[in-house]
């Protein structure tokens, strides 16, 4: 439409009539004269209203679905990455608390044995070539570590140390069956050599075939000369069995090491012998023996049995 004088004019009466009708409405109240033509209008257009708004809703519904459900996502990763942070961290702390632990124990070992020792941290298992039973510390010649000295940990005799390098060094293990140490047992001081076999008992020899050996009897490192390669009193294990066959020059033990050779994680190595043997002083406490409980029996008297001496009545005649 072009901006005529009666374009304007037409424009300027419908304002005129729309105020109009909204004045005579609001006076009106529900009396209003054009309540009619709204209800009309009402039924003719509602239900393209609702046709609208069935069409326009699913659509608004989803888009603030998607809308809540990336606010969720976005919440929900960020709660699952705090938890994998605290998981990590008591994981970390767990660890470190048992790798205390495990040094509190070994610095024990080497007080009472008068060990002065090395700390160290097995990195790697396994040799590179062949399949023998050992493992890597993180410690070398750089810290003073030679050939053939002791390693041990909390519990006993891990091994020797048969390379070294400059910052590492590689432990032979008691359970390799390459390795051999001379043992002494406690209290008997019966000697014998004990040898690996991998994840079974030791094996030992005792040099006295006629020895009277019993199950959980205990054995320590004998000693070597110079201590080298090692120093005497370190817990070795206890007696499993007793071989019932054994010959009249040596007699064969089955030893279970205090030793766990697959959960090796802080070690130390014996870099200063002790100036005396410290003989069975490092072994650990022997277990105590669990009480049998004592039950007492008391015999209740029955209602028929005599009383004072007296016979019962149908026992006179």
């Amino acid at each position: 439409m072009r901006d005529t004088r009666e374009s304007r004019l037409l424009l300027v009466l419908l304002v005129a009539v729309a105020f109009a009708l909204i004045t005579v409405d609001i006076r009106g109240g529900e009396d209003s004269p054009v309540d009619g033509a709204r209800q009309g209008a009402a039924t003719v257009f509602g239900p393209i209203e609702d046709g609208m708004s069935a069409a326009v809703d699913p659509v608004g519904n989803a888009v603030s679905a998607i809308r809540d459900s990336g606010e969720r996502h976005d919440r929900l990763a960020e709660l699952e990455k705090e938890n994998a942070a605290l998981e990590a961290k008591l994981g970390s702390d767990d660890r470190n608390r048992s790798r205390l632990a495990q040094l509190d124990k070994m610095l024990k070992i080497a007080g009472r044995g008068q060990y002065g020792i090395k700390g160290a941290e097995v990195i790697a298992i396994g040799a590179a070539q062949g399949f023998s039973w050992t493992v890597t510390i993180d410690i070398g010649a750089n810290d003073g570590i030679k050939r053939d000295m002791t390693v041990l940990n909390g519990d006993g005799l891990v091994g020797r140390v048969t390379t070294v390098g400059p910052n590492t060094a590689t432990v032979l293990l008691a359970s390799d069956p390459d390795f051999t140490v001379g043992t002494r047992m406690e209290a008997s001081d019966e000697l014998g050599f004990a040898s690996g076999q991998g994840d079974r008992p030791l094996r030992v020899e005792l040099l006295n075939g006629k020895a009277e050996i019993k199950k959980g009897d205990r054995l320590v490192t004998f000693g070597s000369q110079a201590d080298k390669p090692f120093v005497p009193g370190v817990p070795v294990g206890v007696v499993s069995r007793v071989d019932p066959s054994g010959g009249d020059l040596t007699r064969t033990l089955y030893v279970t090491p205090y030793v766990s050779f697959t959960k090796l994680d802080i070690v130390g190595v014996v870099v200063e012998a002790p100036k005396q043997d410290p003989r069975d002083t490092v072994l650990p406490d022997k277990p105590r023996p669990t009480p049998t409980p004592t039950v007492t029996v008391t015999a209740t008297p029955s209602a028929e049995a005599p009383v004072d001496g007296q016979i019962p009545p149908e026992q006179e005649q």
